[in-house]
């Protein structure tokens, strides 16, 4: 699977992440939308979840990227949306099974606990693998509520 755009947003302790991660996706050919925040000053990150998670929801973005402290508080966010399956990584292989088995859509980076590189690295294991289905999908089909 090809990606060719993606919604990206976060709060004040992943800004720097992202900004980043914005010149590398583009660098890839990869469309991004850009929800914010871009500086330090502490806002509410569901401000900036919201909207990725929408864009995935309506097939403006084929996948979506959040970041935060924590990364916890935009995976909750970003999993209130019916269609969405945002996972908490730390670990490329978290982020590779996160697609091959859970079909997640959104990547949430804890960018206090990770580095910038481990967070690439994710982000393009999130990217490279895809959905492996068969009897994941039957699984994945049960999520929603």
């Amino acid at each position: 699977m090809e990606i060719k755009n993606i919604s990206i947003g976060g709060d004040h302790a992943g800004y720097a992440y992202k900004a980043d991660m914005i010149k590398f996706l583009e660098s890839q050919n990869i469309a991004v939308k850009n929800y914010g925040t871009d500086g330090p000053d502490s806002v509410d990150y569901p401000d900036f979840v919201h909207p990725v998670a929408e864009d995935v929801e309506s097939g403006n973005a084929e996948l979506g990227i959040v970041i935060c402290g924590s990364g916890n508080g935009v995976a909750m966010t970003a999993n209130k949306h019916q269609n969405i399956r945002a996972a908490l990584c730390w670990s490329v292989q978290l982020a590779q099974l996160a697609r091959q088995h859970n079909n997640a859509n959104v990547l949430a980076i804890p960018a206090r606990f990770v580095s910038y590189h481990l967070a690439l690295d994710m982000c393009k294991a999130f990217l490279e693998t895809p959905f492996e289905g068969g009897r994941h999908e039957r699984r994945v089909n049960k999520i929603s509520c």
